[in-house]
């Protein structure tokens, strides 16, 4: 019998608990916050494009570059009122905690895959130098702004928001297989392109760049391949990057062999060279990523559970 001098039982701390409605769970699944943040980062980097358009001369190469470099800055404070207000939960993609380790390591990876790539076709002979261009004769500011832009902007796209919520809708190798199929796919409408060229990108930029992302959580590992990489593509070996003219960097060069070891008008990033040389750092990153529990299994985990450590 219960004593009527004692407090009644508290209730578990679920019953008061607010349960969310039926808007904000629509909101927070995953594809639907795919959509949303799809939509907010290119609104924020056409309306920064246009500001900084009306305020410099973006036809002067250092235009170009304080352009570029200025929509990649406001990326991150958009991804964050992202986070914040929409998907309501904490992240760590643009964390200060370890980036300048991360980002650094990013950069010297990116470079020293993409020189090694290109090292091992001059010894074959079908990339040959004729000469060095003196810096200021080069377009090193389009491309390094270029490079910037588009590591910083692709990856927060790719990594941070459509391989985090694909994982939390079906897991870390979905998600890597998705997101790599999509970022080559993203790439067919480059001059130049063709689905071999689309297909070596699936593998090599797709998991090198998701395996960065998983085994640390954040974006600076990835930012600093995918930037770095583009780079030295560009500026240091006057090779197209993903297609287009070849650029105007420091060696001058040509390419003479078949398209399959140099990787035609696409780039070198489209031979079976660079698919090797990336596959195998990819794989790797990937083993280390296991090794440190960073994979989430297939299950959709919704509310805070997606939060990645």
């Amino acid at each position: 019998m219960t004593d009527p001098t004692l407090p009644p039982p508290a209730e578990p701390a679920t019953a008061n608990r607010r349960q969310p409605g039926i808007i904000r769970r629509v909101v927070d699944f995953p594809l639907v916050l795919i959509v949303l943040g799809l939509v907010a980062i290119i609104l924020a980097v056409m309306l920064v494009g246009m500001i900084v358009n009306g305020l410099l001369a973006t036809s002067h190469p250092l235009g170009v570059l304080i352009a570029n470099c200025a929509v990649a800055a406001a990326i991150p404070f958009v991804w964050r009122d992202f986070k914040r207000w929409v998907e309501r939960v904490p992240h760590r993609d643009f964390s200060r905690s370890g980036a300048a380790m991360e980002l650094g390591g990013g950069l010297m990876l990116g470079a020293g895959l993409f020189a090694l790539a290109a090292g091992l076709v001059i010894l074959v002979g079908d990339y040959q130098i004729s000469g060095i261009r003196a810096p200021a004769d080069t377009q090193w500011a389009e491309l390094l702004g270029m490079a910037i832009m588009s590591g910083v902007l692709e990856e927060t796209l790719f990594r941070a928001l459509i391989f985090h919520q694909l994982e939390r809708l079906a897991g870390s190798w979905f998600a890597l297989a998705v997101t790599s199929l999509l970022f080559g796919l993203a790439h067919l409408t480059n001059d130049g392109a063709t689905l071999s060229a689309a297909a070596a990108l699936v593998v090599e930029a797709g998991v090198l760049l998701g395996a960065a992302y998983m085994l640390t959580g954040r974006l600076w590992l990835a930012i600093g391949i995918h930037t770095a990489w583009n780079f030295t593509q560009g500026w240091v070996f006057s090779i197209p990057v993903s297609g287009g003219e070849p650029p105007i960097g420091l060696f001058i060069s040509r390419s003479t062999g078949p398209d399959w070891l140099s990787g035609g008008a696409f780039g070198l990033e489209a031979s079976l060279v660079a698919l090797g040389v990336s596959t195998v750092a990819g794989l790797t990153l990937l083993r280390l990523a296991v090794r440190r529990g960073r994979i989430v299994p297939f299950g959709w985990l919704p509310g805070s559970a997606q939060t990645k450590l």
